[in-house]
């Protein structure tokens, strides 16, 4: 199935700390996408079909090609003892300046614990680098369950 916005159903399934695999368009043929952490918002009316961001350092190679092209497509699949379900987003995206080191303490609490005196102190790390939000606006979600 095909659609330009991403559901309620696509929001409960993406809450859950998976991996999304991002493409940029501006990078190698065939496509070679990276894991990242991510976080899908809902329908607003500045962004009437939700979007997906993730964080990155400012000078990133995905920052750069994103530079040269603004678009975009991250798939997030179940995990292989679940039941088939992909989603994937594609569109344009924009680097913001602000909300990276709130994102990334955010998602770091999804994907780790943070009692772990190892994974707090890879997050102060993480908090003490700059960092930007990549968000991707979509202009096609597909989706598929089995």
């Amino acid at each position: 199935m095909t659609d330009d916005r991403l559901t309620a159903d696509d929001l409960e399934f993406l809450r859950r700390p998976l991996h999304g695999f991002l493409s940029v368009a501006a990078g190698p043929v065939p496509a070679q996408p990276r894991p990242v952490w991510f976080e899908a918002t809902p329908p607003s009316p500045d962004d009437p079909a939700g979007t997906i961001q993730l964080f990155t350092g400012p000078d990133t190679v995905k920052i750069r090609r994103l530079a040269k092209d603004p678009r975009a497509s991250i798939v997030i699949a179940a995990p292989a003892d679940e039941r088939e379900r992909w989603i994937a987003v594609a569109g344009r995206t924009s680097v913001e300046a602000d909300g990276a080191h709130d994102l990334a303490a955010r998602l770091a609490s999804r994907y780790w614990d943070l009692a772990d005196p190892t994974r707090a102190a890879d997050l102060a790390a993480i908090l003490a680098e700059d960092q930007v939000r990549i968000v991707i606006h979509p202009e096609s979600v597909r989706r598929y369950s089995y």
